[in-house]
């Protein structure tokens, strides 16, 4: 009885410890991606006026709502692959992947998929879209 009793207080305290947090059931995209940069709005910005490409690969509906000037739409569950990007960045040319912000983790898997893929300049914009707009960037 006082291994049970001593197992359920050990999965409790466990839960208590890993499974509550302010996100709970929320999905919270991870702050780096290996392989890649994590840039904010700030930096994001200035490879966005050095003409770097920015992907975006939110979902259809969210793109045709706002987007960075100029980026590249290749919604990643559909149409995203290292084909599709390659037909728009170089291996070893600079590239910006965003999406919905910290709740999207669309931009983390397109950014670890890229770096897997070979492209060696691979800029992770996690803050993603919500964040440019809210600096007031530009938007299209």
């Amino acid at each position: 009885m006082n291994k049970i009793l001593s197992s359920t207080a050990l999965v409790m305290t466990l839960a208590l410890a890993f499974g509550t947090s302010s996100h709970a059931g929320k999905k919270i995209s991870p702050k780096v991606v290996p392989g890649a940069k994590t840039v904010n709005a700030q930096q994001a910005k200035k490879l966005f006026d050095q003409g770097v490409i920015f992907v975006d690969v939110r979902k259809d509906k969210d793109f045709a709502a706002g987007r960075v000037p100029d980026a590249v739409h290749i919604e990643l569950k559909k149409v995203f692959n290292k084909g599709t990007l390659g037909e728009h960045v170089k291996q070893n040319q600079k590239v910006v992947i965003y999406c919905n912000g910290h709740s999207c983790l669309r931009s983390a898997k397109a950014a670890e998929k890229a770096v897997a893929w070979g492209f060696k300049k691979v800029y992770y914009y996690r803050d993603g879209f919500p964040s440019w707009k809210k600096s007031g960037y530009p938007v299209e």
